[in-house]
């Protein structure tokens, strides 16, 4: 089996991203990375709270700078704030092919090792969530796996947005998702049609597994010798900023 979560397959339509994607953009970005190797996080960054300004960037002008008063503690932020450099080859063949001209949706778009890319060949079974407040990969769009894949695919729709969502604790019971027997060709069809439950999605995506899971095996034995240490604990990697 395979699960997708807040995933474009079909790139047709990505969103407000699709406004820093033009040719002269991706031209300037690409001279950009040329020069270093790689996109910093930081860039990427900034270009995700753009999307989002009245809540990543104006809130915060308002709350923290205008009011004074001291950021609200926020995981999800701290997490949105762990920026990671991209590979400047990667980057610029993921934006052109994927984003700009969608050639993975295309049959033989894209040849990876000889291999031309022919998604609707695809017949493992398939789990794509998404959130209904999704500002990266917008649901309406990542909805369109479901028309092109071969193999059967469950799509679940989840409240809230691109981490939020999808990181939703069961034990928070909060937020709810919508779920469907059948995936008709639109999106809005579908949700007409779906069923609205309360909480985490992630006992549905749970109970969806246990069908290709198999039968449990004990745990394996924990080494009752340690190793030598690095460092100490959490590292020093997690301090570095990218």
């Amino acid at each position: 089996s395979a699960t997708f979560l807040t995933t474009l397959i079909d790139f047709t339509e990505v969103g407000d991203l699709r406004l820093f994607l033009d040719n002269r953009q991706l031209d300037i970005l690409e001279k950009e990375m040329a020069g270093k190797g790689y996109l910093e996080g930081s860039a990427l960054r900034q270009t995700f709270s753009i999307l989002r300004a009245n809540d990543m960037i104006w809130s915060f002008v308002v709350n923290n700078y205008l009011m004074g008063r001291e950021p609200f503690p926020f995981d999800i932020l701290y997490w949105n704030d762990d920026a990671t450099n991209m590979p400047a080859a990667m980057h610029a063949y993921y934006l052109r092919n994927f984003y700009h001209d969608n050639l993975l949706v295309k049959p033989g778009g894209l040849v990876i090792d000889d291999v031309p890319i022919r998604l609707h060949r695809i017949e493992t079974p398939s789990y794509f969530l998404s959130t209904k407040e999704d500002h990266i990969a917008p649901w309406q769009s990542t909805y369109a796996a479901t028309q092109i894949f071969s193999g059967p695919v469950t799509f679940t729709l989840a409240a809230s947005g691109h981490v939020a969502g999808v990181v939703n604790p069961p034990g928070k019971n909060k937020y709810c998702y919508w779920t469907a027997e059948k995936n008709p060709a639109k999106p809005g069809a579908w949700l007409d049609n779906a069923k609205q439950s309360s909480g985490s999605w992630w006992p549905h995506w749970q109970k969806w597994m246990e069908e290709f899971s198999g039968k449990k095996i004990s745990a394996a034995k924990v080494l009752n010798t340690i190793p030598t240490a690095i460092e100490d604990a959490p590292g020093s990697y997690v301090r570095g900023k990218a």
